[in-house]
């Protein structure tokens, strides 16, 4: 304790130094708090709003490629055409 500040506390004075480092450091730790979340909070947002777009974009890809599901299918009636086919031109002679 310095000189200054023991003659203060003796004369029954209260030294508040703790309490404004406190809040200080406080303060300081809040504003570091916020200027790490607002970022974030404002990119959080611009999904948000581009959210809808994205789905909309995904919705039509998914209607474009579902006829590629029944490919498999198609190249089985394929195959069975091409066969006939094939039995049709070998009974002809060709």
């Amino acid at each position: 304790m310095t000189r200054t500040s023991a003659v203060v506390l003796a004369a029954g004075g209260v030294s508040h130094t703790g309490w404004i480092v406190g809040f200080v450091i406080g303060a300081v730790i809040v504003l570091v708090v916020v200027a790490l979340v607002v970022p974030i909070l404002v990119l959080a947002h611009k999904i948000g709003q581009a959210a809808p777009l994205i789905n909309g974009e995904l919705v039509k890809a998914r209607d474009n490629t579902a006829p590629l599901a029944a490919l498999s299918t198609t190249i089985k009636y394929a195959q069975t055409i091409v066969a006939g086919l094939a039995r049709g031109r070998a009974r002809l002679g060709g």
